[in-house]
């Protein structure tokens, strides 16, 4: 921990917890597992197979070493990147074994017997303790009794807050523009997404307090006011803003006024890459170092809601599927003991612990790095989400006149936004008149960009509407080869079916080869400039 003062603990939050959440008790078998560790203990209480029957002897992998991936790649003469010519040929990978037996060789050791077996919710023991001094020196919570817990990914971290903390008929505080599955997961149980205004650092704090304090629940059909806020603060799903230290203040102490609890879904924290500067702009990267790298590196990120949490209001949700792998479906909360104890109950009668499969290879590979090797892959893997983020948005640059202005409304308010239009053709006299097509921001974080569509004057909108247009549009891409994100899912006012906003497109950078990428833009502008051929 950082802090050179006293930390005051949370204070009682217990009544945002959800009637469902009160009402659980522990598991009677699971309950019988805190006596597990008693030296000495012959268990005949429990199911529990007999581990030299698991059919596996030993599990075993080859990782990447941490730094096998440059903090500082030079720029080649081209303008590409050393990215692009690294996925152009054969990289060759620097890797170190790590291997879980089945029986523990010695004290503290991860072995398959535990992790393979039933176990507690909160998951191993190993990893729990690098967890917890992971979050002190990254995230250094404002107040001391902090706890983690493990989940099987955001989504089960969501699900698990959502069930929680909130009632039927009660409503979530999130940003217009939202993660989809987050309100998917919230229509069954009765719950209701409450659309607020956003800029370019995304849920705008103006736009909160208005909300909040405007609050008419007759208006709202019996709704109460909301206690609970759900947001993607950095890199945000789908606009790719990042949310600044001061608006999180702002908002953390709105969130106090109100009595309100933050789920903080933050999978994108690392993939902080910073401003884009165009290539014709850009300037080759200094190598610095500095006396203490891994705390310059941390300061030079935008802090997490848990800095300025004093009270225990934050649920963070933290994931390793952006920086290890997805399919480890591993990650854990930090947040108040309160709410971690309701958290462990529901896991025990829902997921259990993650499994045992991932927990051991994800905490084997931690603890083969050890914090300062997994700092440093962080490092490095943000400068490679940055390098691809720079590569597809120069694409654009190659195949649209892209020009810049400053948002002075809307979702993007006060940021830099790159309008598009197309490079007139002989012939075609629409292309030349320079008529904005789409438009984006330019993510600061995360792994998408998020494009407007201005369909205002296109000669079909008075008949089929924003909403249709989008779709069609999106089909026409579908059908020459290139999917992108329909806009309308992410919305968080598209209650209705006669819900008409404008038309977006959230497109990944992350995954897609560096030709791919190239030949997605292409048929972008190709199919752009037919859709919009009667202009």
């Amino acid at each position: 921990m950082f802090s050179e003062k006293p930390l005051p603990d949370a204070i009682d939050l217990s009544h945002h917890l959800s009637k469902v959440a009160v009402a659980r008790q522990v598991s009677p078998l699971k309950g019988l597992q805190k006596y597990m560790d008693k030296p000495g203990l012959i268990s005949l209480a429990g199911g529990m197979p007999n581990p030299s029957y698991f059919p596996f002897h030993s599990l075993g992998a080859e990782v990447l070493v941490e730094d096998q991936f440059p903090l500082n790649p030079s720029q080649s003469s081209s303008g590409l990147s050393w990215f692009w010519k690294l996925f152009g040929s054969k990289q060759v990978e620097r890797t170190t074994a790590v291997s879980v037996p089945k029986f523990a060789n010695k004290p503290g050791e991860i072995d398959l017997a535990t992790a393979l077996q039933y176990s507690m919710a909160k998951g191993l023991k190993p990893l729990q303790d690098f967890i917890n001094d992971f979050v002190g020196n990254v995230y250094q919570p404002g107040y001391a009794n902090y706890t983690t817990i493990v989940h099987a990914g955001n989504t089960d971290g969501v699900n698990k807050s959502i069930m929680t903390l909130c009632n039927p008929g009660e409503g979530v505080l999130v940003s217009e523009w939202t993660y989809p599955s987050t309100m998917a997961t919230m229509k069954p149980l009765g719950i209701r997404p409450v659309p607020v205004g956003m800029d370019g650092q995304g849920m705008s704090a103006v736009a909160l307090d208005k909300l909040l304090s405007e609050w008419d629940v007759e208006a709202r059909g019996g709704m109460p006011r909301p206690h609970v806020i759900y947001t993607v603060p950095v890199g945000q799903n789908p606009t790719g803003a990042t949310m600044g230290a001061q608006r999180k203040k702002e908002i953390y102490a709105i969130a106090v006024k109100y009595d309100i609890i933050i789920i903080e879904d933050d999978p994108y924290y690392f993939l902080q890459q910073g401003e884009y500067v165009p290539k014709g702009e850009r300037k080759e990267e200094e190598v610095k170092t500095h006396k203490d790298e891994e705390k310059h590196f941390i300061a030079s990120l935008a802090p997490s809601f848990l800095k300025f949490d004093y009270q225990g209001r934050v649920v963070r949700l933290e994931t390793f599927s952006k920086t290890v792998a997805p399919g480890s479906r591993l990650g854990f909360f930090t947040c108040n003991a309160v709410f971690a104890e309701r958290f462990e109950r529901q896991g025990e009668t829902s997921t259990q612990a993650p499994c045992g499969f991932g927990q051991s290879m994800v905490a084997s590979l931690l603890l083969q790095w050890q914090y300062s090797g997994y700092i440093r892959w962080l490092r490095a893997l943000r400068l490679q989400y940055k390098q691809r983020r720079d590569f597809f948005i120069d694409c654009f640059d190659d195949e649209f006149n892209m020009r810049r202005s400053i948002a002075v409304s809307g979702a993007h308010q006060g940021a830099v936004v790159y309008e598009g239009s197309l490079k007139p053709l002989r012939g075609e006299k629409f292309a030349a008149s320079g008529k904005t097509l789409f438009s984006f921001v330019p993510p600061t974080s995360g792994m998408f960009v998020w494009i407007k569509l201005h369909f205002d004057e296109h000669s079909e909108v008075s008949t089929l509407g924003m909403k249709e247009l989008e779709m069609k549009l999106w089909t026409a891409l579908a059908e020459e080869g290139i999917l992108f994100g329909p806009g309308n899912m992410f919305s968080s006012a598209n209650l209705t079916d006669d819900y008409e906003g404008p038309g977006h497109f959230r497109i990944s950078f992350s995954n897609a080869d560096f030709d791919e990428l190239k030949r997605a833009v292409e048929v972008f502008q190709h199919v752009t400039r037919k859709f919009f051929k009667d202009l």
